[in-house]
């Protein structure tokens, strides 16, 4: 995910060196933890209402989210949305990228009709914007509703919001890979195995020109869907070769306590126990 300065009537908090510069490049290399301390160094090093201060804990939050502690970055988000509202105003993109990563987060503890009408309220929200920030905001908060549907066992609709979505994309990115694999959970919903099977196959060639640490918080992403299709298909051996790729994947990228990693370690004992 893109992170964003502030910007507008924050201009004044312009330098030509974020701050979280820091914290951002230990994420990126997959040091969450490293990260959310950094993080909360710097939000303790500045002063009273600097937005760099509700920056750096929006950042903390998204490390939590990506140690797999969900419920700790929900709450971390909840006392962080008053300050943004505040400080950069309700439609701003900050604030729509917090709301974002925070119902991204509700999924990932099974609270997926807020995760959908929230990330369907951002992604209202971000359509009457303009700007390339708005169109990023747009596609994150339209997969998180994605995927929020297909865990709500509505999987056509999901293929329809995804189709919809990576048509107003229309970038090669890791939003245009992450959405991919929303559209292939929903054929794989639907039993249409096959078409799944290609769509993960389409968004693992486009994890090839992805930058590394763009997507390693992803990672085994790829996998849990291709392995998903697999065993859907039939093709047992092929599948649990996946699921495994997968599982090591996310115990490697984001740790045994997230949302991910258990999906790779469910799907594992089903296919063991066919």
């Amino acid at each position: 995910m893109k992170f964003f300065r502030p910007r507008g009537r924050n201009d004044r908090v312009r330098t030509a060196r974020s701050p979280l510069t820091q914290a951002t490049a230990l994420y990126r290399a997959g040091r969450y933890a490293a990260a959310e301390a950094e993080a909360r160094a710097v939000a303790r090093s500045r002063v009273p209402d600097d937005p760099y201060a509700s920056l750096a804990l929006g950042f903390v939050a998204m490390a939590i989210g990506a140690q797999g502690r969900h419920g700790d970055a929900v709450a971390a988000y909840d006392a962080l949305l008053p300050d943004f509202g505040r400080l950069f105003g309700a439609e701003h993109p900050q604030t729509l990228k917090l709301r974002s990563d925070r119902a991204q987060q509700l999924t990932a503890l099974g609270r997926h009709a807020e995760c959908e009408a929230e990330c369907a309220a951002v992604a209202r929200t971000a359509a009457r914007g303009t700007g390339p920030e708005m169109h990023l905001i747009a596609a994150a908060a339209a997969n998180g509703l994605v995927f929020a549907v297909n865990a709500q066992g509505r999987h056509a609709e999901a293929e329809a919001l995804a189709r919809e979505a990576l048509t107003a994309y229309g970038e090669q990115d890791l939003l245009a890979l992450v959405l991919r694999l929303g559209l292939a959970r929903g054929l794989n919903g639907q039993g249409r195995h096959g078409e799944a099977l290609a769509e993960a196959e389409g968004a693992d060639e486009l994890r090839r020109h992805v930058p590394e640490d763009e997507y390693r918080p992803q990672g085994g992403a790829v996998d849990l869907v291709m392995a998903t299709a697999l065993f859907g298909l039939g093709r047992s051996s092929e599948a649990r070769s996946r699921a495994t790729a997968a599982h090591d994947a996310c115990l490697a990228a984001v740790g045994p306590d997230h949302r991910r990693t258990v999906e790779a370690r469910t799907l594992l004992d089903r296919i063991d126990g066919a």
